[in-house]
């Protein structure tokens, strides 16, 4: 039996033999940048979710979007900055939101982007990309309790607008 393997470059190796030991290995694991102890109380509202996740977009310049992992309790695990993008736009996918969640084994999660423009009405995209995250959590068993946008002087929340999605 002839046996062919692809090597960590991605080229084909016709001579080495095909076994699972001679694969590459990955480890992943999650590391605490601080100690700061998150609120323990839990996140009831869209108020009280866009008070916690304002400073994270302080004096922020172009679109930032971030995911807040929660757990049974609906109480702050963890926090990841899913994306940094322009002035407009910020781009994000479901992989790169769910990692995380996965990961600090969160039960629910909030997400919150800002619109450096100071208007935080949602966007075509926004929308598509709201119902897309919606949908992958119901399919990973991490319920996405909303998705906040922040402007100016107020915010727009999913939730609050009964998840008007594409």
């Amino acid at each position: 039996m002839k046996t062919c393997t692809i090597n960590v470059n991605g080229q084909l190796n016709p001579s080495a033999p095909a076994n699972i030991y001679s694969l590459p290995r990955f480890r992943v694991s999650l590391v605490r940048e601080n100690r700061a102890a998150a609120p323990s109380l839990p996140i009831s509202t869209s108020v009280t979710a866009a008070a916690l996740l304002a400073p994270c977009f302080k004096g922020i310049d172009r679109e930032q979007f971030v995911i807040c992992g929660l757990d049974t309790k609906h109480r702050i695990i963890g926090l990841n900055i899913v994306s940094v993008g322009s002035l407009t736009l910020s781009i994000v996918h479901p992989r790169e939101v769910f990692k995380p969640l996965i990961l600090m084994n969160a039960c629910a999660a909030i997400c919150a982007h800002n619109h450096p423009s100071g208007d935080p009405d949602p966007s075509s995209e926004d929308r598509v990309l709201t119902a897309r995250l919606r949908q992958a959590g119901e399919l990973l068993g991490i319920t996405l309790l909303d998705h906040i946008i922040l402007g100016e002087d107020r915010t727009y929340s999913f939730a609050d607008h009964s998840w008007p999605c594409a």
